[in-house]
């Protein structure tokens, strides 16, 4: 599938979608990649990116609902696939961080779900 956004062939996560850097898949379809972050903040934690070079959320417009609502519904279904305790006494949390000032550090639109027993390392 094409993406109106090129990739980036300075982004990380753009030489991960490419395959030229590997990473421990979780999931993958068209438009999303999802896999384990390398430095866990928790006993689940995955990031959740699509494959279009997107920064940041904050650079998303309409056409993007369907894959950010995609984003979303998916987060519960990998979380629980990967470990997460369902119910109200289990869960999990969804990270986006915007910017630089906003913790962001990896300029490619990418959602943490992270969860598991606590304490976790980090959150």
């Amino acid at each position: 599938m094409s993406h109106p956004n090129p990739p980036d062939p300075d982004c990380i996560f753009c030489k991960i979608v490419a395959g030229q850097i590997p990473c421990r898949k979780v999931y993958e379809d068209d438009e999303l990649l999802a896999f384990h972050d390398i430095n866990p903040w928790a006993p689940v934690h995955f990031l959740l990116i699509p494959k279009e070079h997107l920064e940041s959320l904050a650079v998303t417009h309409a056409r993007h609902e369907l894959l950010l609502g995609r984003m979303m519904l998916l987060a519960p279904r990998l979380a629980l696939e990967q470990g997460c305790t369902p119910g109200r006494d289990g869960g999990f949390r969804v990270l986006v961080n915007n910017g630089r000032e906003g913790g962001q550090e990896v300029l490619h639109l990418h959602m943490h779900v992270m969860g598991g027993p606590r304490p976790w390392k980090r959150g």
